[in-house]
């Protein structure tokens, strides 16, 4: 494979491997260490993973903190210390009758509040992420994040089982949301199954999976057609001043960031709004 390789591919992620079984098999493939991914799906989660490779790693935090879609499917009537059915069972219970499960999700459309990330996840907390704490057994006061989410709508109910589809901000947790709502409900459930359906405007539709990408069947997507800024081709002069960094006049009036090229369509850089000038923000020259 070319070493020179810059995009982003979107994977298909499959169930039973991490993100970073998924990151190092593309490195593979196309034989580059420059491989990095824009959101962490857990093992038992399958869908829309977006890997950066190359020069495109340079805005793997810009694809992160886009919102994102999911259908969830919830066991209710069993609590397990990771929030999902892949965990151990701390409790089970029966499940109250005519639980109004419609009202309580529906009640969570549009709504932002402090969400308490599981325990098993790999936010950090003095240094040591947390999972290390719950695998030693070791106590510790677990943070809340904001978060909002969008849009929620329950999609089956069937027994003991229910299933939803949401678009969350970045950082939501859906085994926490799912806790959430189980809370709510007056009754206990946890994760079935997740699928991320959607990552900003790539859906899965347009995924591949690594079989797919192993035998060449895959579309690269090009850095500017996932960011949502202006693309302004310059001059050769004007890419010899981004090519050292300089400052520019704001002569196209960009409010906020803007993606340079040149005329054979060669991405040289992100720049942003700094007063009335353009300062470098991201030079991929």
């Amino acid at each position: 494979m070319n070493k020179d390789i810059n995009g982003v591919i979107a994977v298909n992620k499959e169930k039973g491997m991490t993100s970073f079984d998924v990151v190092h098999e593309i490195s593979k493939i196309f034989d580059t260490k420059k491989v990095g991914h824009t959101g962490t799906l857990d093992p038992m989660a399958e869908g829309v993973l977006l890997v950066c490779i190359g020069k495109a790693t340079k805005i793997v935090e810009l694809l992160t903190s886009n919102e994102k879609e999911y259908i969830a499917e919830v066991k209710l009537g069993i609590e397990t210390d990771t929030l999902d059915t892949e965990g151990k069972v701390l409790k089970e219970e029966s499940i109250p009758d005519n639980l109004d499960i419609k009202r309580i999700i529906d009640s969570y459309n549009g709504k932002t509040y402090m969400q308490e990330v599981p325990k098993y996840s790999a936010i950090k907390v003095n240094g040591k992420k947390l999972y290390e704490y719950a695998r030693n057994n070791l106590e510790v006061e677990l943070p809340k994040k904001e978060v909002t989410i969008k849009s929620i709508e329950l999609i089956d109910y069937k027994d003991d089982y229910f299933k939803f589809k949401c678009l969350v901000t970045k950082g939501t947790y859906i085994r926490s949301l799912i806790r959430d709502i189980c809370f709510d409900l007056n009754t206990i459930g946890t994760m079935n199954s997740l699928i991320r359906t959607k990552q900003g405007n790539i859906d899965i539709k347009d995924t591949y999976k690594l079989s797919d990408i192993r035998n060449g069947n895959y579309k690269l997507i090009d850095i500017e057609d996932l960011l949502d800024y202006d693309v302004v081709v310059v001059d050769k002069e004007i890419e010899y001043k981004i090519s050292n960094g300089v400052r520019l006049d704001n002569i196209w009036n960009i409010n906020s960031r803007v993606i340079f090229k040149n005329n054979n369509n060669q991405l040289l850089g992100i720049y942003e709004k700094d007063g009335d000038k353009l300062k470098t923000w991201k030079n991929f020259i």
